[in-house]
């Protein structure tokens, strides 16, 4: 673990903080290397269950560091942070556990790119939510990626095209956040919301947030067939047998991850 990330582990729930506040937690190169560590570490670690990302200071994330990227304005360097980034992104999606974003202050640009690819997200009243690349004459290309997999194509093109910082209720009524909270409960909710989903088996929860990507991209005729197929595969598990008896006895299932 690095200075400028911070984890703590709970009752299955590890919560991963960006620790630059005086950067507004940029996406330095060591921070996303530090951040990819540590969920290839949680993906390894059965005791987890579910995965906060929250920062400290006045913002969730403004981004990329521009300083740092602009130290060493060569392509070998530019093709390092960018690959890093997208490393990152892939990483989050294929964790096989869920990956809560806590949000307050803004998250723009690749910031805003770690929301949009968090399974879910939690936002203070006061967050704002940008993809301002175009401002500055640098496309928020690879935070694309993720905005337009999270909300309508007319929506994210108006933010990328626009730059305009987004308030977190709009945010929400497009689908980039679950949740909108008072900001003096924003810890409080996402760790919350963290808990009900720890409740349930790991094992199913690993099986179903593989499936919700997988089948996003079919066609509907192969997203049946393959549903159909998790679905058996599923019903074969311990878990499944375990959860469908204490329902039908009314009794609190008691999950083996199997």
């Amino acid at each position: 673990m690095t200075d400028i990330l911070q984890r703590r582990d709970h009752d299955g729930i590890a919560t991963l903080t960006l620790n630059r506040p005086a950067a507004r937690n940029a996406l330095s190169l060591a921070l996303m290397e530090a951040l990819d560590a540590q969920l290839l570490a949680i993906g390894r670690d059965t005791s987890i269950h579910v995965v906060i990302l929250a920062a400290n200071g006045p913002a969730f994330c403004a981004g990329h560091d521009l300083r740092e990227i602009r130290a060493t304005p060569t392509r070998d360097a530019y093709e390092q942070v960018f690959a890093t980034c997208s490393r990152l992104m892939l990483r989050m999606v294929r964790l096989p556990k869920p990956i809560i974003a806590q949000v307050h202050g803004v998250a723009t640009a690749a910031g805003c790119q770690l929301v949009a690819t968090a399974d879910l997200a939690v936002a203070a009243e006061s967050a704002r939510f940008a993809t301002p690349g175009v401002n500055i004459g640098l496309f928020c290309s690879t935070p694309m990626v993720a905005l337009t997999r999270a909300v309508s194509h007319k929506a994210s093109m108006e933010m990328l095209l626009t730059g305009e910082l987004v308030p977190a209720h709009r945010a929400r009524d497009l689908g980039l956040v679950n949740r909108v909270v008072p900001d003096t409960e924003l810890a409080e909710a996402t760790l919350a919301l963290a808990r009900q989903i720890a409740d349930k088996s790991p094992l199913t929860v690993a099986i179903g947030k593989e499936a919700f990507y997988r089948q996003a991209d079919m066609d509907i005729e192969a997203a049946y067939a393959y549903a159909a197929e998790v679905m058996t595969r599923n019903m074969l598990a311990h878990d499944a047998a375990e959860g469908i008896d204490a329902f039908l006895a009314k009794r609190a299932p008691v999950w083996a991850g199997r």
